[in-house]
């Protein structure tokens, strides 16, 4: 196991963890506990790493998995860390318009389901349908179907 190599990829790849765990949990405790819970079953799998895929769409599993567990063994509402508390310092130099529209999008994907919220994230990192296939465990087609029926469901929210 290479320690080195482990520690560059976590740094290299916090940002995800970072967006994951904010997307999971309620507020800065409960998030510091989920990537701390993350970043420990990273560790904790690193043998388990074979290279069959990146070591970004490795890492975005694991953290994936964690976290849903999390969620369904504290038996809890998916609740998302507020929009300007995860981009804190972008927030001072978007317009008040963007940041109300942001805002606003944000709270429409908080009312998503869980598998949903998670394919919204992988849409908004520029995920390609078959990145974002391989690490949901579904079908390119059944991701495009989905993607297509998440949009259509918040444009409806937003009527």
């Amino acid at each position: 196991m290479d320690k080195d190599f482990f520690l560059a990829a976590v740094k290299s790849n916090e940002a995800l963890l970072y967006k994951i765990a904010s997307l999971y949990t309620n507020d800065k405790e409960d998030r510091n506990d989920l990537l701390q819970e993350i970043v420990y079953n990273l560790w904790k799998s690193f043998t388990s790493f074979n290279q069959n895929s990146s070591i970004s769409t490795w890492m975005y599993r694991v953290a994936m998995n964690v976290a849903i567990y999390h969620l369904k063994k504290a038996k809890r509402k998916v609740v998302t860390v507020p929009i300007n508390e995860q981009f804190h310092d972008v927030q001072e130099e978007m317009s008040g318009e963007f940041e109300e529209r942001l805002q606003g999008f944000m709270q429409q994907v908080n009312h998503l389901n869980l598998l949903d919220k998670g394919i919204v994230l992988l849409y908004l990192e520029n995920k390609s349908y078959k990145e974002i296939a391989q690490l949901t465990g579904l079908s390119e087609t059944n991701i495009g179907t989905k993607l297509m029926r998440i949009k259509e469901k918040l444009k409806k929210q937003k009527q």
